[in-house]
């Protein structure tokens, strides 16, 4: 369907890289370990890409899937080579306790990366309220906040794709309550739930007739 890049090397880009395959995509592995690039490319398989590290990806949607405190390096690093794309983070801000944002300010990781992506380059907040385990197995909903509608219609159609739903949360600045239900999404883990076999996501009851 289409070419889905991924900066990085771990769990989360082998996760999604296999969900994209399945969902009869190419996928396009980037990687600052060329080795470690090569090696999730051909465990992926089904042709596979391995990109350059900091050329241009070959895909129109590019996910960094990295932690946290390399996010914003690294879309600097890159600069005008995504130029044009839709930038997908995925990360999680967590404390060192797991229980808070490791940023005290009202922000997010994606804005962050909107405050230095370059010209044309549209941000999307994605995938960060799912468990991996939880992604790798089901069908979950998918939360996403962004300012352009052009690049969240494409990461929205991307998830469709995989079998999940998309849900619109709104603009970008809603990326800071979306790293906010990763912090719950571990609380409930940790305490209400008991263990990480689950998901967040919108049940809708049956529109009722008025009178």
């Amino acid at each position: 369907m289409s070419i889905i890049s991924i900066i990085g090397t771990g769990d989360m880009a082998r996760t999604i890289g296999a969900r994209a395959m399945a969902g009869g995509h190419t996928v396009e592995v980037m990687g600052r370990d060329r080795s470690k690039a090569t090696e999730l490319a051909k465990s992926l398989g089904g042709g596979t890409r391995t990109g350059e590290w900091g050329t241009a990806p070959a895909g129109d949607i590019v996910i960094v899937a990295l932690l946290y405190d390399g996010v914003v390096p690294v879309v600097v690093e890159y600069a005008d080579a995504l130029a044009g794309k839709v930038i997908v983070d995925i990360s999680n801000p967590f404390n060192s306790t797991f229980d808070g944002l490791a940023h005290r300010e009202e922000t997010s990781v994606a804005e962050q990366v909107a405050k230095v992506a370059p010209a044309g380059a549209g941000v999307v907040k994605a995938f960060n309220t799912v468990f991996r385990h939880v992604l790798e197995q089901g069908r979950p909903d998918v939360f996403l906040a962004g300012d352009s509608a052009q690049a969240k219609a494409s990461v929205e159609a991307f998830i469709e794709s995989l079998g999940m739903r998309p849900l619109d949360v709104g603009a970008l600045k809603m990326a800071h309550w979306l790293e906010g239900l990763g912090v719950v999404s571990v609380g409930l883990a940790n305490h209400g739930v008991g263990n990480v076999d689950f998901a967040l996501g919108i049940t809708e009851l049956p529109v009722r007739a008025n009178g």
